[in-house]
Parts: structure tokens; sequence; C-alpha cells
């Protein structure tokens, strides 16, 4: 069975803006956390895949990455490596959310893990 593309993320230079940016262009509700200065994006569609807009971290570079939902996170790294890709992020668990881990693919494209 395949494995469902089931979070993004957006990560901005800077945040708010991108924040604004979305939820006028496109009508979604985004309700910040600002201690994480974390978005979490309701479209209000009822369909899609849900996400959040966040803040770049210190190198300041812009990003979109799709989480794909894995049985184990760790075994997927494994094999995401031995086929060529880069590890990036180390499984690390989300109290009630799950695991989560990100990699390169072999262009270099950051894609993310979900362990739930």
């Amino acid at each position: 069975m395949g494995k469902p593309i089931a979070w993004f993320d957006l990560t901005s230079k800077d945040a708010a803006k991108s924040r604004a940016f979305y939820s006028d262009i496109f009508d979604w509700k985004i309700d910040v956390d600002p201690q994480m200065n974390y978005g979490m994006v309701d479209t209000g569609a009822g369909e899609g895949i849900p996400g959040g807009i966040g803040q770049a971290d210190g190198s300041g570079s812009a990003a979109l990455v799709m989480y794909i939902v894995v049985d184990d996170a760790e075994a997927t790294l494994k094999q995401v490596e031995a086929q060529g890709g880069e590890r990036v992020m180390p499984p690390y668990d989300i109290p009630g959310i799950g695991v989560m881990a990100t990699f390169k693919d072999p262009d270099g494209l950051q894609v993310g893990l979900w362990q739930r």
C-alpha cells in the first residue's frame, strides 16, 4: 500500500509576512503560537493536506517540505541513505503527534517523514 502525503510545512524568511500573504490570497485562517512563531493553517476547504507556516532557521532559507506517512521513520531513513539520499533531521518525538524526521533526496530536495 502506498504512503500518503499528510502535512506541509512552509518556512519563511519572514513568517508573519508569509502568513499574511497566504491568508489574504487564499482566505486561510492561521492560528499562530507566538512562542514557536508557527501558524497552523486551516484552509476552510474541508479537503486537502493540512500544514503550517513558520520562521526559517538561522540559515534564513525558505522551504516547503511535504511529510509522508511511514510505519517506521528510522527504518525509512536507512532506506533513503541506501538509495543515495541524506539524513537531515533524525527521528524526534512530538507528543500527541508522533515521530518526525527529514531527509534530502538525491537531488537535494528536503522531504519529511511522519510516523503517526
